[in-house]
C-alpha cells in the first residue's frame, strides 16, 4: 500500500519533475565545480521532498496555475538542504539518509561554504516571483530556522531546559519551514487570507508533530522497538520532550543520572537501558505520542478551510501517516 506522501507526488508528479529539473539547473556552478558534487551527494541521496510537495500542493488546492509555485517549492527545497549541511558540520555526524555526510566526505569548510551558496541560491529564486510577501515569508523562515537552530544549541546539555523552550527550539528549527512551505504557495495563487492562514497554521502543526514523532523514535516510539539508530539522541545528549519530561519527574537519584550523561557527559555500558527504565516508569513516552497526537489533530483542522478536494484528503492522511510513525 502506498504511503500518502509517494501518492501526493504522483497527483502532483509533472510539477515535481519541473522542481527537480529548476534544482538540477540551480545548484550548478561554472567556477566551483564542489557546488554541485556537494550538493547532489545530498539531493541524490533521495529523502521524501515533502516541504516541496507542501508547496505545490498548497498552490494547487488554491486553484494556481502559474509557473512559480515551481520556483517556490525549489526554494524551500534549497533552503531545507542548507539547513541540513550545516546542522551535520554543528552535529558533527557522519551519516544522513544512509549515506557518510558531506562533511566526512569533504571537509567542515565545503559544507558551511555550499551551504550558503544553497541560501542565496533560495532567495534568487524568490525574486523571480516578484512577491515581496513571498519574500518576506520565506526570509523570515530562514531567520526563524537560524534563531531555532542557535537556542538549540544554548539549550543543549542544560537539564532545565523546558519543554517551552523545547517547542520554541522544534517551531523554529523544523516547523518553521512546514508553515513557509505551505503559506507561500496559497499566496502566490492569490488565495483569500483565510485559506492563507489555514495553510500556515497547518504546516506549523504539521512540523511541530513531524519533529515530536522524529524525537519520540529516537527511543523506539511507544512499542519500544528498539533499531540499530535507537538512542543517537541519548548519546548525542539531545535534550528532547520525552527526556525533559521525565527530569521533571525525577527524583534526587534519577536527576543525578541526568546530570551525569547529559550535563558532563559520562556515559557508561547500560546507561541507555537505564534512561529507558526511567521514561517507561514515568510515562513519557506515551505522553510525547499524545503531543504529536494532539498537533497532528491540529494540523487536520487547520485544514477545514480549504475546498473538499484530493489534495486536501491526502494531506489529511499525510498527517495520520506522521503521527502513527510514534505508535
Amino acid at each position: 500500500m502506498k504511503k500518502p506522501f509517494e501518492l501526493l507526488g504522483e497527483l502532483l508528479a509533472d510539477d515535481m519533475a519541473a522542481v527537480n529539473e529548476l534544482i538540477t539547473q540551480r545548484m550548478a556552478s561554472e567556477h566551483a565545480p564542489r557546488i554541485p558534487q556537494v550538493t547532489a551527494h545530498l539531493v541524490e541521496a533521495g529523502g521524501k521532498r515533502l516541504r516541496p510537495l507542501l508547496t505545490l500542493a498548497s498552490a494547487r488546492m488554491c486553484g494556481y496555475d502559474g509557473p512559480y509555485h515551481v520556483h517556490l517549492a525549489a526554494t524551500v527545497e534549497f533552503i531545507h538542504t542548507a539547513t541540513l549541511l550545516h546542522d551535520d558540520v554543528v552535529d558533527e555526524s557522519n551519516m544522513r539518509r544512509g549515506r557518510k555526510t558531506a562533511n566526512l566526505l569533504w571537509d567542515n569548510k565545503s559544507s558551511v561554504l555550499v551551504g550558503d551558496y544553497l541560501f542565496s541560491r533560495s532567495f534568487q529564486l524568490m525574486v523571480e516571483t516578484g512577491s515581496l510577501r513571498v519574500l518576506d515569508i520565506l526570509a523570515n523562515a530562514s531567520a526563524t530556522i537560524a534563531e531555532g537552530e542557535v537556542l538549540q544549541l544554548t539549550a543543549a546539555q542544560d537539564i532545565t531546559t523546558t519543554e517551552d523552550i523545547y517547542f520554541q527550539v522544534i517551531r523554529g528549527k523544523t516547523a518553521a519551514l512546514f508553515a513557509a512551505a505551505t503559506e507561500v504557495g496559497g499566496v502566490i495563487a492569490g488565495a483569500p487570507e483565510s485559506k492563507i492562514n489555514g495553510l500556515n497554521a497547518y504546516g506549523d502543526a504539521l512540523g511541530i508533530s513531524f519533529q515530536i514523532v522524529d524525537d519520540l523514535l529516537d527511543y523506539g516510539g511507544v512499542s519500544q522497538s528498539l533499531g540499530k539508530n535507537t538512542g543517537d539522541d541519548f548519546r548525542e545528549r539531545k535534550l528532547t520532550l520525552p527526556v525533559i519530561k521525565a527530569i521533571a519527574k525525577s527524583d534526587e537519584i534519577e536527576r543525578a543520572f541526568w546530570e551525569r550523561v547529559i550535563v558532563k557527559g559520562t556515559q557508561n555500558d547500560g546507561d541507555f537501558e537505564h534512561a529507558m527504565t526511567l521514561l517507561q516508569k514515568h510515562k513519557t513516552l506515551e505522553e510525547t505520542r499524545d503531543a504529536a497526537i494532539f498537533w497532528g489533530a491540529q494540523a487536520k483542522a487547520a485544514l477545514d478551510v480549504l475546498p473538499q478536494s484530493e489534495i486536501r484528503d491526502l494531506l489529511t492522511d499525510l498527517t495520520d501517516f506522521i503521527v502513527e510513525r510514534a505508535v
